[in-house]
């Protein structure tokens, strides 16, 4: 008997290492695996160097769908896979005009409509362009409108009114933007007051030049100065009628900011969406969708070689209520508007970098501010609250 029951205590002790030898080797399986699922956790999440915020100024998803057909049913923004929804509406109406929207953006405060990134008390509030500044970031503006309209007016100056366009240009001479340009000369030479803003601006160290004296595709930008570019004397004309410069100039003033050793933040608006729905002509709007649509097809390229860059795409409104008909063929498209303003249906954000994740969902558009400062990882500042 003896024998016998030392060969099954031999049996029974060499299953029980052999089983805990196997859940040893599970454990630590399961623990390896928990590490590897922390340390990718816990992995410090990219954050872009650089922000390209492009607005396409009344462009609602009915201004997107028409360019996308009327360009054989594609358009760059398809490239862009992360997509949210934010509610446009300002501090105190539903319909908000670009003033209101642009400050939303641009500070991360709702305000009324007419205001020039100052609260509902006129008070004036950071833009997320000057505090772009204060970190020593680079920083730029480009427009199919005056540069002084309210759009990027917005993010540089800061006014009661958005048409008192005289006084916004003067608040350009108050900061060190490196690049921007846009229409609208006459804001800055021929003005009531007598001043040549231009000039202050050649004193101040800047590289200034405008459409009559230099093609903006012939000036090298200089390294050393800022640059300043008026397109036009006032409003600059249709892309339909001939105006071309946004692709070239959004990546010329890209490439002038890329330089700079801390990364950049530039606003890109395509303005002229707006006013085809305002005109309630859709050929206009078409023209003006596939212009942004190129330009941000250029800025993709640019952005995905750099891999340092996020771009977000949205707009501030809808304009004219569009829509686009029965009777409508892919090579035909019959449309009709509701309106000569803007409407109140919440507008696409489209984003494509690091951080792009921070984008999806439905939410104010004071959120895309809070967004960026987040995406850039800035300290976090507590968010006003919104007048609903």
């Amino acid at each position: 008997m003896k024998p016998l029951m030392f060969f099954t205590l031999f049996l029974f002790c060499f299953s029980s290492c052999n089983t805990s030898k196997k859940v040893e080797s599970q454990v630590i399986t399961k623990a390896e695996t928990s590490v590897i699922s922390m340390k990718t956790d816990s992995k410090e999440v990219k954050k872009p160097k650089n922000i390209i915020f492009m607005i396409g100024d009344g462009m609602g998803l009915s201004q997107i769908t028409a360019g996308m057909y009327a360009n054989g049913d594609k358009l760059h923004l398809e490239r862009m896979k992360t997509i949210g929804l934010h509610k446009s509406h300002a501090a105190t109406a539903l319909v908000t005009d670009s003033a209101a929207g642009a400050t939303a953006f641009a500070c991360g405060q709702k305000t009324y409509n007419g205001a020039i990134a100052v609260n509902v008390d006129t008070i004036s509030i950071p833009t997320i362009l000057e505090e772009a500044e204060t970190k020593n970031l680079a920083t730029g503006l480009v427009s199919t409108s005056t540069i002084v309209h309210a759009t990027p007016a917005s993010y540089i100056a800061h006014n009661k009114y958005r048409r008192n366009y005289e006084e916004i240009a003067a608040d350009f001479l108050k900061t060190e933007i490196d690049v921007f340009i846009g229409g609208g000369a006459k804001y800055f030479n021929n003005r009531e007051d007598g001043r040549d803003l231009l000039e202050e601006l050649r004193l101040k160290g800047y590289q200034v030049g405008d459409y009559f004296n230099n093609e903006l595709d012939t000036i090298q930008i200089r390294e050393d100065k800022n640059f300043a570019y008026l397109t036009s004397l006032d409003d600059p004309i249709p892309a339909a009628q001939g105006r071309d410069y946004l692709k070239n100039a959004s990546l010329k003033a890209i490439k002038a900011l890329d330089k700079k050793d801390n990364g950049f933040f530039i606003m890109i608006e395509g303005s002229q969406i707006d006013w085809g729905g305002h005109a309630n002509d859709a050929d206009y709007i078409i023209s003006e969708m596939i212009d942004f649509d190129n330009t941000l097809g250029a800025v993709l390229d640019w952005a995905e070689q750099d891999g340092e860059t996020l771009v977000v795409v949205t707009a501030d409104h809808e304009t004219g209520g569009f829509a686009i008909q029965k009777e409508s063929t892919r090579d035909n498209l019959v449309t009709a508007f509701t309106s000569d303003y803007h409407t109140a249906e919440m507008i696409c954000v489209f984003a494509h970098g690091p951080q792009e994740e921070l984008f999806k969902g439905i939410y104010d558009n004071t959120e895309i501010y809070y967004k960026m400062r987040e995406a850039y990882g800035w300290p976090k500042i507590a968010a006003k609250a919104n007048m609903r």
